[in-house]
């Protein structure tokens, strides 16, 4: 067999490996994500009348339009929370001897890896599918959006999820354990939270805005919500491809190196 056909039957049998392991404890994807439902409701039943009447600019609340404006940014942030069960399972692979046992069997290096990031790009786009169920079933619509706009929204779904779980894997490789794991990927759960995602940039403080523009979620979650809602997208668009090419290609260099690394 080539090298190229033996990669790819390694690649295989790596992701068949990590989905059944979340099929088996599915106690940690379900409580990732179960945190952005959680704030889905919240933000829309509890605050929702609150934050459209101070977003509307004099206008009355409106609990329709507020999940239009959150829904996106739930949705990024379901793809954050999702990697870091990733990170979990990287680290666990690291410290429990299993990497150390592929590492003498005949099979592509670079397998576990593909495995691991396939398999969690996978539980990202199935855990989006159910949040977005849920925003449905609350009243979330998006009827402005065309069928180019759709698979143009579910391509940068996968980009971002692709992005994030790269950086998840280094951080899994680096982490001594499973909670220092989790700990360390924190920011990816907790950058959506200072993002665009729940209000405008705008309407921050002055000194705050910078924090919340200049970082990978808020262009993204914008480019997500004007394919989603038929709003202009401006130059976020290419912000977003753009910092998810580069924190893929960061992710995948730094887990590379740290995997091809000597154990000591």
């Amino acid at each position: 067999m080539s090298s190229l056909s033996l990669a790819v039957r390694d690649s295989n049998t790596m992701l068949r490996r990590n989905l059944l392991h979340a099929r088996r404890y599915p106690s940690l994807t379900l409580n990732l994500l179960l945190t952005p439902i959680v704030l889905l409701l919240l933000f829309v039943y509890v605050f929702g009348d609150v934050m459209s009447a101070g977003m509307g600019g004099g206008g009355g609340a409106d609990r329709s339009a507020y999940i239009a404006y959150v829904v996106p940014g739930i949705l990024m942030m379901t793809i954050g929370g999702t990697v870091v069960g990733t990170a979990v399972s990287v680290s666990n692979d690291m410290t429990e001897g299993i990497i150390a046992r592929f590492r003498t069997m005949a099979i592509h290096r670079g397998s576990v890896l593909i495995g691991h990031v396939v398999g969690s790009v996978l539980q990202c786009i199935a855990s989006v599918v159910l949040v977005g169920a849920v925003a449905v079933a609350i009243g979330f619509r998006s009827t402005d959006a065309t069928a180019l706009e759709w698979l143009a929204a579910l391509g940068l779904l996968a980009l971002v999820a692709l992005a994030l779980t790269w950086i998840a894997v280094g951080m899994g490789m680096i982490s001594p354990n499973a909670e220092a794991a989790s700990n360390n990927a924190l920011p990816l759960v907790v950058l959506p939270l200072i993002s665009s995602a729940f209000v405008p940039v705008d309407a921050m403080p002055g000194w705050f805005q910078p924090i919340a523009e200049y970082q990978p979620f808020t262009p993204a979650i914008e480019t997500l919500r004007g394919l989603l809602l038929g709003t202009e997208i401006g130059h976020n668009g290419w912000l977003a491809v753009a910092w998810c090419l580069a924190l893929s290609a960061l992710g995948y260099a730094w887990s590379k190196s740290t995997f091809n690394r000597d154990p000591k």
